[in-house]
């Protein structure tokens, strides 16, 4: 990708264009991060950047940006551009072509508004963001209220650098911050999740998450997310004790750590989490009182739990909780070695009993099957029936007394 984003600076410089790399690219550059994306800002008109390659799509002409295809990369390519006002918090209802200093002083923080020049090898910084790059700080652009004010979904992105990079926010932007924090209701759902996924996904969603209470973000993210700020420095504990590589998932429910299961389910489908996140979110809340008392876990509860692809997950979460509680480590620890002891082939075998079995012995189809079904592979699981001859005399007993295997 950098090699397409530097042909395509080339092939704008070499029309007469001023082209440079853009924003978050500069940053990571700066910082010794490899670029995850590139953007490109220059002075070139759409139709003008559209006739240099073959391959290109209008995706915001009205802002001045062509998706342009090369090297098979697709890259935004944007003309220099000051914005109108703003009526939506999210976007200006016009835009005019403009200098890369003027374009520079719309973006929303220092370290976001430099240019690089990757054929003169160049950095174009109008805003001093090489400056706030190097002490560590988050400073809005200009008028820390007027940049939130233009897009009130600045306020967890400012959170979510602060976070990944370890930086400070500059006294101004965070006052802002709080006094725009309501502000985030306007804001699409949609958008209020990408940005928490992508502060919760990696380290420092702790930090994300204390600074979302302390600026009043919390508050507005959700239904009833204001309740979180009782519990906080459980939270901020138990995400920061979260292996580094810990999922979206394990992060929100430590935040929905307090919420009831059919709660939690009705925030994450507030925040428009697919069906699969919500229901990860619901089986680790679900549990996470399952290690509590170890001794008390069967064989078979433990095999089942083991089962499900969330199982090293649900480790982790109830490892964070323990630790946020003060509890003893030795709780979680007999569980994993427990665990590590049970061969795999052992953990979901066969059933040695199904539903053709239970007809062949006669018992009439109906919801007694099902319960038969898994009482004997709940009793197999647990190491109870090893012969099929024994799992078949179990349910047949069962079949006559159901309440046997209660």
């Amino acid at each position: 990708m950098r090699d397409a984003a530097l042909e395509v600076v080339r092939v704008l410089q070499n029309a007469n264009h001023v082209a440079y790399w853009a924003g978050g690219c500069v940053r990571d550059m700066l910082l010794g991060r490899e670029p995850h994306d590139f953007d490109i800002a220059t002075s070139a008109r759409p139709d003008e950047v559209a006739a240099l390659f073959r391959k290109t799509r209008l995706v915001g002409v009205q802002f001045g940006v062509v998706l342009v295809r090369t090297f098979g990369h697709s890259l935004e390519v944007a003309t220099f551009r000051t914005d109108h006002s703003y009526e939506d918090g999210r976007r200006p209802t016009g835009v005019t072509f403009s200098t890369p200093e003027e374009d520079a002083r719309r973006r929303d923080f220092t370290i976001n508004g430099m240019f690089y020049d990757p054929v003169a090898d160049e950095v174009h910084d109008f805003v001093h963001g090489r400056s706030d790059l190097k002490t560590g700080l988050i400073r809005a652009i200009g008028a820390a209220a007027e940049r939130f004010a233009e897009d009130h979904l600045r306020v967890l992105r400012a959170i979510k650098f602060a976070s990944r990079f370890g930086f400070a926010i500059e006294p101004a932007t965070w006052e802002a911050m709080k006094e725009s924090a309501a502000d985030l209701r306007r804001i699409s759902p949609e958008r209020i999740r990408m940005e928490l996924e992508a502060m919760l996904s990696r380290p420092g969603r702790d930090v994300a998450a204390r600074m979302l209470a302390d600026c009043g973000a919390i508050d507005h993210l959700w239904t009833g997310s204001w309740a979180l700020h009782s519990i906080m420095p459980r939270i901020t504990t138990a995400l920061g004790a979260l292996p580094d590589s810990a999922s979206f998932e394990q992060a929100l429910a430590l935040l929905l750590v307090g919420y009831q299961p059919k709660l939690a389910v009705q925030a994450c489908r507030e925040l428009r989490s697919s069906n699969e996140s919500t229901d990860r979110v619901e089986w680790l809340i679900s549990h996470q009182h399952t290690f509590d008392a170890p001794d008390a876990l069967t064989l078979a509860d433990l095999k089942l739990l083991m089962a499900d692809a969330g199982f090293a997950e649900l480790v982790a979460y109830v490892a964070a909780l323990h630790c946020a509680d003060a509890r003893p480590t030795a709780l979680v620890d007999s569980i994993r070695r427990r665990a590590e002891a049970i061969p795999q082939k052992d953990v979901a075998p066969k059933p040695l009993v199904n539903g053709d079995d239970l007809e062949q012995l006669g018992i009439a189809k109906g919801p007694i099957y099902k319960k038969v079904l898994d009482a004997v592979y709940y009793a197999q699981l647990n190491g109870e029936l090893t012969t099929r001859e024994a799992a078949l005399d179990r349910a047949q007993s069962l079949a006559r007394n159901p309440e046997s295997g209660q």
